[in-house]
C-alpha cells in the first residue's frame, strides 16, 4: 500500500471513530476538574476515574488512578502492549483545567461544550482535555493492532505548577520509561499550518512589597515629605524597563529565536491588542515573544480607588513575574531580578521578597528519526503543509522534568490549540478541522514511529 493510500485510510478510520471521541471530549468537559479550587477537588478525582475508565474501555493491560504522598490530585497511568520488540511511546496529557473565572465574560456556560461556527466551547475543550481525546482518538483508529507499546499518562495538577510530577516521576519511572514521549500541550502555528514545539520560556514569579511607613497617616499633614508605598512601588516597577519597554534587568540571557514572519495584522488580532497600543522592546517580535525574557505585573496589592481616603498608604505589594529566556536559569533570573530591585528602590524603602513559583526554560535539539517521523506525519495530516519549528513565550515547567528524568528519550512537543483558542481565558475554544487533523497526525506518528 502506497504511504497516500495508507493515510487516507487512517482518514476516514478517524471519520469513523471522531463522534464517539468528540462525545467522550464533552463528558470530560462537563467534569469541573478545577485543580486550583480546593472545593472541586471531587470533581478532579471524578475527572481521574473517567480517564482511567476510558482507557480500560480501550483494552489497556494495566489501567491506575495514582496518587503520590505530598500530592493534591491524582494521574492515571495506563499502559497497552504492542509487537514484541516495538519501541514504547509515552502519550502525555493532562486532565486538571484552568478556574472558569466570571461566567458572564462567557458567551456559553463554561462546563457545558458548544459548537459555535467551527469550534467547540468550554473550560478544557481544548487545554488539555482535547489533548486526552486526541490520544484516545489515534488508539482507537489502531484498536488492537498497535504499532508500538504505549503508556499514557495523564496529570492532574498542571494547572497548578505539577507540584507532584518529580514524585510520580520517581515512584513510577520503570511504568513511564518511554523511547518517545508526546506531550500533547502547547499547539500549532495557524489554522492549516501544524508545529513542533521546540522552546519554551521559563518562569519565575517573585512578590515584592516596599515599606516607607509604620502605619497609615494623614496625606495633607505628611504629604510632600514622606513617600508614600503606591509611589514608591511604581517607581520600582518602572526602573526594570527601559524606555522602548524592554526588560532592563542586568544578567538575564536572551536568545536567537526560529526565523518565521509574524504578521502585523496577525499580531495585533491575536493579542487583542487596541487600535494604538505600540508594541514594546526591540528584536524581532519572534524574538521578543520566546527567546527574550519578559516581565509582567500580574497582581497588585492597594487601596481600592471606591472608599479610598486621604491616606498615605504605608506598604504595597506586587506580584512579579518573570518569563525566564531558553538557555537561562530560573535561580539565575531570580538572582538578577532581586539584585536589581535592591538597587533600584527608592527613598530607601524598606523591599521584601518571597518567592511564589518557577518553571525551568526549554530548548529542544528537534532533530534525529522521531522527530523526522513527526514531521512527516504532520505534512501528511494536513495534506502537504509540513510543521513550523516554533517557540512558545509560556511556560510548561514539567517538560524539563520529562527531559531530566528520561534523557535518552525523544520528547515531542505537539498539541490542538491555535493562535484563537483562548486557553485559561473566557470562551475558550477547540477548532474542530484542526482537532481532526491532529488525531490523524497522530495514528501516522505512531506508524512512523514503529518503523
Amino acid at each position: 500500500m502506497t504511504d497516500h493510500a495508507r493515510t487516507q485510510q487512517i482518514r476516514d478510520k478517524v471519520q469513523e471513530v471522531l463522534p464517539g471521541v468528540r462525545s467522550d471530549l464533552e463528558a470530560l468537559v462537563r467534569i469541573q476538574s478545577v485543580s486550583a479550587d480546593p472545593e472541586r477537588a471531587g470533581e478532579v478525582r471524578r475527572s481521574a476515574e473517567e480517564v482511567a475508565r476510558l482507557l480500560r474501555e480501550a483494552d489497556f493491560d494495566q489501567v491506575d488512578v495514582v496518587d503520590v504522598e505530598g500530592g493534591v490530585h491524582p494521574a492515571v497511568i495506563g499502559h497497552k502492549a504492542g509487537p514484541e520488540g516495538a519501541p514504547t511511546v509515552l502519550l502525555y496529557a493532562h486532565h486538571d483545567v484552568q478556574p472558569e473565572n466570571d461566567h458572564a465574560e462567557w458567551d456559553s456556560p463554561p462546563f457545558e461544550p458548544t459548537e459555535r461556527g467551527d469550534r467547540l466551547y468550554a473550560r478544557g475543550a481544548a487545554d488539555d482535555k482535547a489533548g486526552i481525546a486526541a490520544h484516545l482518538g489515534a488508539l482507537r483508529v489502531h484498536g488492537d493492532q498497535l504499532p508500538v507499546s504505549v503508556t499514557v499518562f495523564v496529570e492532574g495538577e498542571e494547572e497548578t505548577g505539577s507540584e507532584s510530577l518529580p514524585a510520580i516521576l520517581e515512584q513510577y519511572r520503570d511504568r513511564l520509561r518511554a523511547d518517545v514521549i508526546v506531550i500533547a500541550d502547547s499547539g500549532n502555528w495557524d489554522i492549516g499550518v501544524p508545529a513542533l514545539t521546540t522552546s519554551l520560556r521559563g518562569l519565575v514569579r517573585l512578590d515584592v512589597e516596599v515599606r516607607t511607613l509604620t502605619h497609615a497617616v494623614h496625606s495633607g499633614m505628611w504629604g510632600g515629605l514622606v513617600p508614600d508605598a503606591l509611589m514608591t512601588l511604581s517607581r520600582l516597577i518602572s526602573s526594570c524597563f527601559d524606555e522602548s519597554g524592554r526588560v532592563a534587568i542586568d544578567g538575564l540571557h536572551s536568545g536567537p529565536a526560529a526565523d518565521v514572519e509574524y504578521p502585523e495584522e496577525r499580531l495585533r488580532a491575536e493579542s487583542g491588542a487596541n487600535p494604538g497600543v505600540e508594541w514594546i522592546g526591540s528584536g524581532p517580535v519572534v524574538e521578543r515573544l520566546w527567546t527574550q525574557p519578559s516581565l509582567s505585573i500580574i497582581g497588585l496589592d492597594a487601596p481600592k480607588v471606591e472608599g479610598s481616603s486621604n491616606t498615605l498608604v504605608p506598604a504595597a505589594r506586587a506580584r512579579f513575574s518573570l518569563r525566564v529566556a531558553p538557555g537561562d536559569t530560573c535561580a539565575n533570573a531570580r538572582a538578577r531580578l532581586e539584585e536589581h530591585l535592591r538597587a533600584h528602590v527608592p527613598w530607601g524603602a524598606e523591599l521584601s521578597t518571597v518567592l511564589v513559583d518557577d518553571g525551568e526554560a526549554t530548548s529542544i535539539d528537534a532533530t534525529g528519526p522521531a522527530y523526522d517521523a513527526a514531521r512527516e506525519a504532520f505534512t501528511e495530516a494536513w495534506e502537504g503543509t509540513p510543521p513550523v519549528d516554533m517557540g512558545v513565550g509560556g511556560s510548561i515547567p514539567f517538560i524539563a522534568e520529562f527531559l531530566d528524568a528520561f534523557p535518552e528519550a525523544s520528547v515531542l512537543v505537539t498539541g490542538v490549540e491555535d493562535p484563537d483558542t483562548r486557553a485559561h481565558g473566557a470562551n475558550e475554544g477547540l477548532h474542530l478541522a484542526e482537532f481532526e487533523r491532529v488525531i490523524v497526525a497522530e495514528a501516522l506518528l505512531l506508524e512512523k514511529l514503529a518503523r
